[in-house]
């Protein structure tokens, strides 16, 4: 077979839509830091609230929202919150431009997006697994995840080039208009959904709220796998600043040896996502999630030797590559997992309660270990997270277990390298 097989233009529409959306997402890379910074004059405090309250606050409130998705067709709820995450995004240029900029309106933007932002995932998922069969999730993850990767290498770097020509807000235009032609893409996918939602209750009850978490609890293998990734992605994320202030003021880096030390270590999130089929094709699901689960969790602890110099900056790089080359494995397996095992009327509410419980999770802890750096020292920050991640993979499934359909997993189709 000649090239990569193609899931159908359904697919590719669908494909289109994530790529140019996460294209502009990883433009706009902390652009509302920036401008808090640049345009607004704001302190450490001001900028860590921007990047824990948003995403908390709008993960609360994007809870009551699965529900609402569940029983919606999926396209129309994905257009919707393109067409949302653009308008609130071009409000921040406007005003700007009009000299009307503050701290509290970049905060309610940051709100709105990642509120969207689990809307749009929740309903994606649903809609993933109603596009296609059973055996090409994992090939359709895989290339979702590799488009991750793509586009955080290439991403930051060009958008930092972009605020320094033109501004502060040039990159948050661009994340707009990247969700309108997601809309489009997203429209142009035609056709009728096969599993069109039951009309729900007018009133969304309590209990319907907490379906996600009860499936999700329940289920043997969805809970542990839920508990080790908040743990081990809030932790993974909380160590960002101490490590951007060891290496930019305690090691005096330069902004683009710190950018270059991420960047080129995304290239083992491409590699990561491509071998991921061919692992799960060889060694099964489940060995597949326990042996990357545990040895993403090996790498972090690695950033508290970080040195100076040439040998420090490679130092970084190797073990960042090692984290992201797993986690490249490890994400499309268990969102193809995690689909597989959740019934096709609850994956809006599942997908929605693990997205907003994460963002939460993550907000939380990054807000602790940064009063942790500050108390002690930004190493002995990276130190403590990395020997706590150390302990994450005590919290994956043992069990090799049949999938919550009560079939066996579907077989894995291995994308082709031949050109």
């Amino acid at each position: 077979m000649a090239g990569r097989r193609s899931l159908g233009r359904g697919f590719g529409w669908l494909w289109g839509a994530y790529a140019v959306s996460t294209a502009g997402t990883w433009l706009a890379f902390d652009a509302f830091a920036l401008i808090a910074v640049l345009a607004l004059d704001a302190g450490p405090t001001q900028v860590s609230l921007l990047a824990a309250v948003g995403p908390a606050v709008g993960a609360a409130v994007a809870v009551p929202l699965g529900p609402w998705v569940e029983i919606r067709r999926k396209r129309p709820v994905m257009m919707t919150a393109d067409l949302v995450r653009c308008a609130v995004l071009l409000s921040v240029p406007v005003a700007f431009a009009l000299g009307r900029l503050g701290f509290g309106q970049l905060l309610l933007v940051s709100v709105a997006v990642a509120a969207a932002d689990i809307t749009f995932n929740a309903a994606a998922g649903a809609f993933l697994k109603d596009l296609l069969p059973r055996q090409d999730l994992l090939v359709a993850n895989g290339r979702f995840e590799a488009t991750t990767w793509t586009a955080g290498m290439v991403g930051p770097p060009l958008g930092g080039a972009a605020i320094g020509l033109f501004g502060p807000v040039t990159t948050v235009v661009a994340d707009a208009v990247s969700y309108l032609v997601s809309a489009f893409a997203i429209r142009a996918i035609g056709g009728a959904e096969k599993h069109v939602p039951r009309p729900g209750p007018a009133v969304i009850r309590a209990g319907d709220l907490l379906e996600g978490w009860r499936h999700i609890l329940a289920d043997p293998v969805l809970r542990p796998l839920f508990l080790n990734s908040l743990l081990v992605n809030s932790l993974i994320m909380a160590v960002s600043p101490p490590l951007l202030i060891l290496m930019v003021d305690d090691l005096h880096f330069a902004p683009w040896q710190y950018a270059l030390a991420f960047a080129v270590p995304c290239t083992g999130g491409l590699l990561g996502s491509r071998l991921a089929p061919r692992l799960v094709a060889r060694h099964g699901r489940h060995r597949v999630l326990l042996t990357t689960g545990a040895l993403r969790a090996c790498w972090p602890v690695g950033l508290a030797f970080t040195g100076p110099g040439a040998p420090g900056l490679a130092w970084v790089m190797a073990v960042e590559f090692g984290l992201i080359t797993c986690c490249g494995v490890f994400n499309p397996v268990l969102a193809t997992h995690r689909l597989d095992r959740t019934p096709t009327g609850r994956v809006a509410r599942t997908l929605s309660a693990w997205s907003a419980t994460g963002k939460a999770v993550t907000a939380a802890v990054t807000v602790l270990w940064g009063v942790l750096a500050a108390w002690t020292t930004p190493r002995t920050a990276l130190a403590v997270a990395g020997v706590l991640l150390l302990a994450t993979p005590l919290l994956l499934p043992r069990r090799d277990r049949a999938t919550g359909t009560g079939r066996e997993p579907a077989p894995v189709v291995v994308e082709s390298d031949d050109r």
